[in-house]
């Protein structure tokens, strides 16, 4: 089965980024595939390359992209979600006249088209919200 993910909590005051990725992970190792993980609303702020959690707290953003490069896994930010919370690639950097970039690597800025694709391409749509 190929499913679709769409996370919607923020990382560090939510849980639904963790559950998520325990989700994939159990996905992954029952045979299933995971296509997309698509951030939105508050769930943009784990493609923040700006906020560093403490070192004694679980980068769960870092886990996404091991998680994401092992498994081929497309990891996609909203667009205008991003731009509201200051996450920006280096294109909307300069379109926007800012200072710089602040998406983190391994992450991707798209449009809701993509989520709305992974979902047609995807047997299953899962959700996970704040």
């Amino acid at each position: 089965m190929r499913i679709t993910l769409l996370i919607q909590g923020a990382p560090y005051s939510s849980d639904a980024p963790r559950s998520a990725l325990r989700f994939a992970k159990a996905a992954v190792g029952a045979g299933h595939e995971i296509h997309r993980a698509f951030f939105y609303n508050d769930g943009v702020y784990i493609a923040n390359a700006l906020a560093t959690p403490p070192r004694d707290e679980t980068d769960v953003a870092a886990q996404w992209i091991d998680f994401a490069t092992s498994h081929d896994v497309d990891l996609t930010v909203c667009v205008a979600a991003s731009l509201r919370r200051g996450i920006v690639d280096e294109n909307e950097a300069q379109q926007y006249e800012l200072a710089g970039a602040s998406l983190r690597d391994g992450f991707e800025i798209v449009g809701l088209g993509q989520m709305v694709e992974g979902m047609l391409e995807g047997d299953r749509t899962v959700t996970f919200s704040a």
